[in-house]
């Protein structure tokens, strides 16, 4: 998925950033709401994860301003503030989930995992796709019983496609799941991914539309 961090906690967002991108998804870091709100004007996000308190003020505001524009991408706030009344105002302000600090990295990644099946419409995270056997929260892949090894940004591609079961993914919509903002990649990049995948897990795995994009062949 692509991520955007917002956390003006430099030891912490840095911890944040390494596990979820070892977890395979593409993390964008803003350590302000002003640096928040200029690039998710210009990037679309699949999960975003808010502090509370922020050097230029409160992060309530910023999900506030998600939410008037009809910005749907979940919000999971990460904040030392731990009273019901604050999260109650962050669930009744849009956000779908609360983590108070200091929280467990594995337990972020769960949840993270958590909430990107539920607004996928697939809260099971085991799948069964022709000859596969999917363990969304594992990162597992069983190809015909034998365990198949993807890397962080094989895994990434691959669940954006399972996330959208029969749906055409732009070559730019898989791209934006590997990298940063802002970062420089090849041409040739996803299907050099793609090619790698394939080998793994059949040929039939992903299909290819000429000149259009891919989709998740098995089903």
């Amino acid at each position: 998925m692509r991520i955007l961090l917002v956390e003006d906690n430099p030891v912490l967002g840095e911890a944040v950033v390494d596990q979820l991108t070892e977890d395979g998804h593409a993390m964008d870091w803003a350590k302000s709401l002003a640096e928040a709100e200029a690039i998710a004007r210009v990037t679309d996000y699949n999960l975003v994860l808010l502090d509370l308190m922020l050097p230029d003020g409160h992060g309530l505001d910023l999900l506030k301003g998600f939410r008037r524009r009809g910005d749907l991408s979940p919000v999971i706030i990460l904040t030392a503030k731990d009273q019901v009344s604050d999260r109650i105002a962050g669930l009744n302000a849009g956000a779908d989930d609360y983590l108070v600090k200091p929280f467990d990295l594995e337990e972020l990644s769960a949840r993270v995992s958590a909430v990107a099946r539920r607004y996928h419409g697939n809260p099971n995270p085991f799948l069964e796709l022709g000859p596969l056997q999917v363990d969304l929260s594992a990162h597992s892949i069983f190809h015909e019983g034998k365990s198949v090894e993807l890397t962080a940004r094989e895994w990434a591609l691959f669940e954006g496609l399972i996330q959208r079961p029969g749906h055409l993914l732009t070559k730019t919509q898989l791209e934006d799941r590997l990298y940063a903002y802002g970062t420089e990649i090849e041409s040739n990049t996803i299907e050099v991914y793609i090619s790698r995948i394939r080998k793994k897990l059949g040929r039939d795995a992903i299909e290819t539309v000429r000149g259009m994009g891919y989709r998740l062949g098995y089903s």
